[in-house]
């Protein structure tokens, strides 16, 4: 006899509904888009966003762009300036570079809740916040609250028998786990001109992968350390609440100072585990002389500069840190110096186009915290 009970247990399909967005958030989503193409200029992003609505129809009647503009001053995104030629113009606020930076972290990293201070895994098995499922005998000096105590009586129960029941010390095992560490690390964008050049637009994915990267770090791992810098014929620090505005310049490519700044940022952080990330699409064309002058030869691999660079790797290896080099672009020459810097650092390396840069940073920066250690 069939029970009607089990005739109604199943599975009910609904059919999916979008969250409900706003018009303002609908709009909010492109406009952070264009205010990163665009360098944080507010003006050319609305004239983009006005070219958009004519085409795809983003505002209604109800809800125009001009709406639109006055819910950005509301909520604080955006606030009157005075330009250097002393005419008034909107520009967008640190609430505006926070959403931007969410934004780049959402779409390139996914959804990443905060978990807490000091988060990293390491690929040490020692004392540690996060347990492994892997179990060893009880050393001298190991912490009891490290003891299992269920597997240490099973073990006890198989070792002495249930009747005669006693518990020693070759019946305890510890259970391992891995330290959470901590990391500093810098991020070197190249801005050279070679990063706009040929009609692709290299320099925005970049940036975003920064962004992300930044808000990856200070909002997960508020312990670990984030330097950015960037280099073209010179190296200079910049500020996360920087990165939305930064822009290729007239610039050559010189990587032994991207390198040596780099290393200087690192030296100063008492944190022990430090790594470089390097993205760049073109091969170094620039060092500085001695005497200030610049030496540059944009023709092929010059020698004198590619031998610079790979004295940096070296010197990054002997002071143990590894530089993972990101390189866009396709050329086999440009393969080849990479192949050969990586080797001289014994760090990583990865080939690539603009798509999936953001995912390969996440999964190096997670992989580069593990070290494995025995407490």
């Amino acid at each position: 006899m069939i029970n009607n009970k089990n005739l109604r247990k199943g599975y009910v399909f609904k059919k999916y509904e979008a969250p409900f967005q706003s018009p303002f958030d609908k709009i909010f989503e492109v406009f952070k888009e264009l205010i990163t193409h665009t360098s944080g200029d507010f003006d050319e992003a609305i004239s983009w966003l006005r070219e958009l609505d004519k085409e795809y129809e983003l505002t209604t009647e109800d809800y125009t762009i001009d709406d639109f503009i006055e819910d950005l001053k509301k909520k604080g995104y955006i606030k009157e300036e005075i330009n250097p030629d002393g005419n008034g113009g909107m520009a967008i606020t640190a609430k505006t570079e926070r959403a931007i930076r969410q934004q780049a972290l959402d779409h390139i990293f996914g959804k990443i809740k905060r978990s807490g201070q000091g988060n990293h895994k390491s690929k040490s098995i020692g004392i540690g916040d996060e347990h492994t499922g892997d179990f060893r005998n009880y050393q001298f000096g190991d912490a009891l609250d490290k003891v299992s105590m269920t597997e240490s009586l099973k073990n006890a129960q198989i070792n002495q028998g249930i009747g005669d029941f006693s518990l020693s010390e070759e019946d305890l095992v510890v259970e391992e786990t891995l330290h959470k560490s901590q990391m500093s690390t810098v991020l070197m964008i190249d801005i050279s001109h070679s990063m706009i050049l040929y009609g692709e637009d290299r320099i925005t994915p970049a940036k975003k992968v920064a962004m992300a990267l930044a808000e990856l770090i200070t909002t997960r791992y508020p312990k670990d350390t984030l330097d950015i810098l960037v280099f073209g014929n010179d190296a200079w620090q910049i500020e996360i609440k920087d990165l939305p505005y930064l822009k290729v310049g007239p610039y050559h490519t010189n990587t032994v100072a991207g390198l040596k700044l780099a290393m200087d940022l690192l030296r100063r952080k008492r944190n022990t585990n430090k790594q470089i990330f390097m993205i760049t699409d073109g091969k170094p064309s620039c060092f500085r002389l001695p005497d200030g002058q610049y030496y540059k030869n944009s023709n092929g691999l010059d020698k004198y500069i590619v031998n610079k660079c790979y004295a940096m790797a070296q010197q990054a290896r002997r002071l143990h840190i590894p530089i993972t080099t990101f390189m866009i672009a396709q050329d086999n020459y440009l393969r080849q110096f990479v192949r050969e810097f990586t080797y001289a650092n014994q760090g990583k390396a990865f080939y690539t186009g603009l798509k999936g840069l953001g995912e390969m940073i996440f999964e190096d920066y997670e992989t580069n915290r593990k070290k494995r250690i025995r407490g």
